[in-house]
């Protein structure tokens, strides 16, 4: 009964929540192309031309077609300033002034202490190439020079080193008396903060936006669950958009208006985001050709007169997802809802204080798999009542089998009749035969939260359990094909079941021993695989997640047992 109430409202849950997402989820806003207003043109297939990102694209270096250089290759095609705090070590490339070379310190490929650590931004060409640059959109037709990619800047203040204490200052002076400056700093995490700024010495008044860039020059590889999006997102005009590659590359342009918010790309546990000046204007653009890109430009031009100066500021955000970070910078530069650069899901009010609980149960435990199992003990008890409704429904239920089988049988040839007398003897001892599925309906909401939460937490990478268990972000090492390890042969990754999805299919199979049988053979036949079909399922599972379901399961068995005994059922 049990087993079937779980499948019929887990079933249903879905169902709901794919009603939902069609019919009622706010479709991604798609406009029609934007229209520059420094530009006469409004053809979509013009538009980085019209926004002036020329300024940042049109310069870039001419290669063959397939061309693929070395990443030792790219990163000295170019002088470079190197990067180094305690976040982030790389470099930045002189020319053009671009962030193509970031590597996250605190993480590292694998398990193996000589593993390298995680290379998140590399050069284009590289086959995998993932850069920011940032600079300005002129009006068509100017009779000024702004920098491009290929701008050889000068650095005017500061070492040759970006770290804490070293705020840089770079320079480029075109021929018509306009002088631009761009200042980087850097603080211990992972966020930049780019001050531009236009001295015009020439004899006339200039037009120029800011604008920023993010390129990926390839799709990444990506974990392939539906529960996580991976791509592109932002907050624009205060909607979270969340846009896959493989959508961008067939519609090639979304573009969308907004005054806060952000944009950029995401993958499990990394981010790019350019985070324009909050409470002005700008266009936030998610465009494909060739390389995926997500830009702004600030949505006001700005004159410049002969003689002035100009001076804008935007903050770029490159690396680890880390949720207390991620909150620290929203709440500290107000980031309008940068905390959903995280994907908490649909039930985000109660994913994210989950997250905190269980990281505070970390911090006292110092072992992310026993925090999983104490927050797991912590929702039993919190849905205890919930559950002792369901499971002595469901003993009452196995109490009255063999009086159910009987009237069955009494009846097999009156559905009609048959159905009165079922109803006549649960009106007769009190039970409600759908109570113990509206329980776990009301559960089912909380546990996949936590299921999402676990399955998004950075914290969770690489972190150790006890034994076997090194990593809780991946699936259980061991396998029954060699005996967990006793006999020296590697089987093939579909062959991979260890022991913590047996465990859980074993739980799975008490429970069904605990539960009403169901009435039908051939329904009870099919139950009776249930366990070894989750089993092989949650083998390919992270076994933090794995873990989670087993303690849980156990947990309700206990319950379970207990309250079983309490109403004299004997089980089979």
């Amino acid at each position: 009964m049990d087993t079937r109430n779980i499948i019929l409202a887990t079933a249903l849950s879905i169902g709901i929540l794919l009603v939902w997402s069609v019919y009622f989820a706010p479709p991604p806003v798609l406009n029609e192309p934007i229209t520059s207003e420094l530009s006469e043109s409004s053809d979509s297939n013009e538009i980085d031309s019209d926004l002036g990102l020329g300024s940042l694209d049109e310069s870039m270096d001419i290669i063959e077609e397939n061309e693929i250089l070395s990443l030792e290759d790219s990163i000295s095609d170019s002088d470079r300033i190197e990067i180094n705090t305690p976040g982030i070590s790389g470099s930045i490339r002189l020319n053009g002034l671009i962030i193509d070379d970031v590597t996250l310190k605190s993480y590292r490929e694998t398990l193996d202490e000589n593993s390298e650590n995680i290379r998140f931004l590399s050069p284009l060409k590289t086959g995998d190439g993932h850069e920011v640059s940032f600079g300005w959109i002129q009006a068509k037709n100017s009779d000024f020079e702004i920098p491009n990619r290929n701008t050889p800047w000068k650095l005017i203040s500061g070492s040759n080193v970006l770290n804490l204490n070293n705020e840089l200052i770079f320079e480029w002076k075109n021929k018509t008396g306009q002088i631009f400056q761009s200042t980087i700093e850097l603080d211990d995490e992972y966020l930049f903060k780019i001050t531009q700024k236009i001295i015009n010495n020439g004899a006339n008044g200039i037009i120029v936006n800011n604008a920023a860039k993010i390129t990926r020059e390839s799709t990444p590889t990506l974990s392939g669950m539906f529960i996580l999006h991976e791509g592109l997102i932002g907050v624009l005009n205060e909607e979270l958009e969340q846009i896959d590659y493989d959508d961008l590359a067939e519609d090639k342009v979304y573009n969308f208006d907004s005054q806060n918010g952000w944009l950029g790309f995401t993958d499990k546990y990394w981010l790019t985001a350019l985070i324009p000046e909050q409470g002005k204007s700008f266009k936030g653009i998610f465009s494909y050709d060739k390389n995926y890109s997500a830009y702004f430009r600030s949505q006001d031009s700005v004159i410049v007169s002969a003689g002035d100066t100009y001076q804008t500021s935007n903050n770029i955000f490159i690396g680890a997802k880390e949720a207390e970070v991620i909150d620290a910078y929203q709440e500290e530069y107000n980031f309008y809802n940068f905390d959903l650069s995280i994907d908490w899901g649909w039930f985000y009010f109660l994913t994210k204080p989950l997250f905190y609980i269980i990281y505070y149960l970390f911090e006292l435990t110092g072992n992310f798999g026993v925090a999983i199992i104490v927050l797991t003990a912590m929702t039993r008890i919190l849905f205890f009542p919930l559950a002792n409704w369901s499971f002595v429904s469901m003993a009452k239920m196995k109490k009255l089998q063999p009086e159910m089988t009987r009237l069955k049988e009494l009846h097999k040839d009156d559905r009609q009749q048959q159905q009165q007398a079922l109803m006549a003897l649960y009106k007769k001892e009190k039970v409600n035969p759908v109570s113990g599925c509206l329980p776990i309906l009301i559960q089912i909401p909380f546990f996949f939260a936590i299921y999402k939460m676990l399955f998004v937490s950075l914290e969770m990478r690489h972190a150790p359990f006890f034994g076997w268990i090194q990593d809780l972000s991946a699936k259980d090492p061991t396998t029954i094909f060699n005996l967990f390890g006793l006999i020296p042969w590697d089987p093939p990754s579909f062959m991979i079941i260890g022991v913590w999805p047996i465990l859980m299919g074993l739980t799975m199979w008490i429970q069904q021993k605990l539960n009403p049988a169901p009435p039908d053979p051939i329904q009870a036949r099919i139950f009776m695989f249930f366990p070894f079909f989750i089993t092989i399922l949650l083998s390919q599972f992270a076994a933090g997640l794995v873990i989670y379901w087993t303690t849980n399961n156990l947990l309700s068995i206990i319950q379970q047992w207990i309250i079983t005994r309490r109403v004299n059922v004997k089980t089979n």
